[in-house]
């Protein structure tokens, strides 16, 4: 018997072995880390591809959609540019948020995204973006193109996650800042960014 064409001997880095997506910056992977159903904060090993626990959540604050990164798009000095107070980007990976109605409990899979906005994130000075997005071809989700098609109680439950997951009771300090919210256009510029700045740390595929 063949094998199927591509096939893949040894397991890819979700990170780098993975393409962008079927047609980036409006149509890209996400592969998974945390699901809405986890109290652990999961995170890819940057050298295996394995997911290791970073660390249990603090409070008892859950993510509100699937949460992971683009394959193959590192924020650098692009993305930086594109967040008036930062710095630097953070380094990593883009990271994304996925809509879904049904719920989706496994982390570790590969899931196709249709974004539609984003958090400009900034931690500590570094650039963090949460690209938002939703399942492609959902069957609720299906119709929305833009940030402002959702109900804006999800926009907040996401915007107050983030702002909020790092926070202990009693803890004043403000690790995190989030500005205006931001649509498509401007989540495929910093996606766009993204992976010329991958191809800029770590040479185009």
């Amino acid at each position: 018997m063949a094998f199927p064409k591509p096939f893949f001997r040894w397991r890819p880095h979700p990170w780098h072995g993975l393409e962008v997506g079927p047609n980036p910056p409006s149509l890209v992977h996400a592969f998974i880390e945390i699901s809405p159903f986890d109290l652990v904060k999961y995170e890819v090993d940057k050298v295996t591809g394995y997911l290791r626990v970073d660390r249990p959540q603090r409070t008892s604050s859950q993510p509100p959609a699937l949460y992971g990164f683009i394959p193959r798009t590192f924020c650098g000095q692009r993305v930086a540019e594109l967040m008036p107070k930062a710095r630097r980007g953070d380094g990593d990976p883009l990271d994304i948020c996925v809509l879904s109605e049904r719920p989706i409990t496994k982390s570790e899979v590969i899931v196709n995204v249709r974004v539609i906005g984003g958090l400009p994130m900034l931690d500590g000075g570094e650039a963090d973006d949460k690209i938002i997005g939703v399942l492609a071809q959902d069957n609720i989700w299906s119709h929305v193109e833009d940030l402002d098609e959702l109900p804006q109680a999800l926009v907040q439950r996401l915007r107050h996650y983030f702002t909020t997951y790092k926070t202990m009771p009693g803890d004043t300090s403000q690790q995190v800042q989030i500005d205006h919210i931001y649509d498509r256009a401007h989540a495929e510029k910093v996606v766009r960014a993204a992976i010329a700045d991958y191809d800029d740390e770590f040479g185009g595929a």
